[in-house]
């Protein structure tokens, strides 16, 4: 008898966490994904830094199924989805039949309109953007090194932030540190002390799901670490050498070189691809919108899960877009479907979230923490924050590799991934960058 098949589109949590809560089902798991592995996105800013490689918070997914029998992994693109004929079409031309389809691509970044600024201001998604923020900063310091003219300097010195959550403030508060700490005897003709770094919030307050008094707080440590937070302030145009920002009815050219976009996501065109093959419903930001149970409307073998699920919560807002929500929903939507391989028909509990708190890291032992009325900041926060992400890191040799790389940093205030990739090797390099200088 033939077993059916559970497609899987994407290896982030979502995806992974129902593939492998499906590891003993009476069916063929097919997960797909445009990479060859798992990225573990809450610490892509430790990268960007230069805290971590990348090898330590990313595995291959052949490396973490090997063990599920019941499962294959297929590198592929999806370039379009047949629900009536329950196809999977792929770029190459391939397609893949399934029963039931779980769809979790996740979120990109959202420019609000503004996509031309990407060139100028990467996000932070993807290993990629990590490797080329990377870049990007300690670039700035090289030139500056080199650079004679103060004006320059300094705006070859200043790094703009633009979006006041979580991701946000965990790179000012790391470019605070590489400014002040890191790189601190580094240098011979300039004091990469004298950087300014800016985080720039169109709100009322930074981290606004945490409470004030957590957000005042990270307010603290920042400027501790040489950051300046600049809220109810909106950017109104980026371009490669300044940023023009917008306060009340004040506008500032800020010059800068360094933008890191941290300000808004975009669910994954897949979404798109999907609601107009099914019908379904998206929101502003591309999210589709789904049933109680995580299934789209007309199509019960379909579930949509992570950020590119619009699940609406208790307080009738959508579910936020971070990690324990998609861990929990792919935990739900996999004993979904085990009952109905078992033959369940009867009509499932709908997904309800169990929100374990909000945590952000600022810095070398800064952090804060909110799980219900509980509120901790500093040191105490920051060991809560290491240590819930250690757990949850998917492989064991991930977690002891960056132990170890913590470990060592925290003792001797070094980034050791302070490596620069890319086509730009030298400040102001022009030629070939495979000559040898001569």
């Amino acid at each position: 008898m033939t077993r059916p098949r559970i497609a899987i589109i994407g290896g982030g949590f979502g995806g992974l966490y129902t593939a492998q809560h499906l590891h003993h089902a009476p069916a063929q798991l097919t997960l797909i994904d445009r990479r060859n592995f798992h990225l573990f996105q809450p610490l892509l800013y430790q990268v960007a830094t230069g805290g971590l490689s990348p090898a330590n918070i990313a595995a291959p997914l052949r490396a973490i199924l090997k063990h599920q029998t019941n499962t294959e992994v297929l590198l592929a693109e999806v370039s379009t989805l047949d629900p009536a004929a329950r196809l999977i079409h792929f770029s190459d031309g391939e397609s893949l039949s399934y029963d039931y389809l779980v769809v979790a691509t996740g979120a990109s970044h959202n420019y609000f309109g503004n996509a031309h600024w990407e060139q100028h201001a990467p996000g932070l998604k993807t290993l990629e953007d990590a490797t080329e923020i990377r870049r990007k900063v300690l670039l700035a310091f090289e030139s500056a090194e080199r650079e004679t003219d103060p004006q320059r300097r300094q705006a070859l010195l200043t790094f703009v932030v633009v979006g006041g959550g979580p991701t946000g403030v965990e790179l000012a508060g790391a470019l605070g540190e590489i400014a002040h700490q890191t790189l601190k005897g580094n240098f011979r003709r300039m004091d990469p002390a004298q950087a300014k770094i800016y985080l720039i919030e169109a709100g009322e307050r930074i981290l606004p799901p945490y409470d004030p008094s957590l957000s005042a707080q990270a307010v603290i440590s920042l400027e501790q670490l040489g950051a300046t937070v600049r809220t109810r302030t909106q950017v109104i145009d980026i371009q490669a050498d300044h940023v023009r920002l917008r306060h009340q009815d004040q506008e500032e050219v800020l010059p800068t070189h360094t933008v890191l976009w941290a300000a808004g996501v975009q669910a994954s065109p897949l979404g798109k691809i999907l609601a107009t093959a099914t019908g379904a419903e998206l929101d502003r930001v591309g999210r589709i919108k789904v049933n109680p149970d995580l299934t789209l409307p007309n199509h019960a073998e379909i579930y949509v899960l992570g950020d590119l699920a619009h699940c609406v919560g208790p307080s009738g807002q959508p579910l936020p877009g971070v990690a324990p929500v998609a861990m929990q929903q792919g935990t739900y939507v996999a004993q979904h479907l085990l009952a109905r391989l078992q033959g369940q028909t009867h009509p499932p509990e709908p997904f309800v979230y169990f929100d374990k708190g909000n945590m952000a890291t600022i810095g070398r032992k800064l952090a804060v923490v909110e799980s219900g009325k509980m509120k901790v900041s500093g040191f105490l926060a920051w060991l809560m924050w290491l240590f819930i992400h250690i757990v949850y890191l998917i492989e064991f040799g991930n977690r002891v590799q960056v132990v170890l790389q913590w470990g060592w940093n925290y003792l001797t205030r070094n980034r050791s991934a302070r490596l620069i990739t890319g086509a730009n090797r030298l400040p102001g390099s022009t030629h070939n960058q495979d000559k040898i200088a001569r």
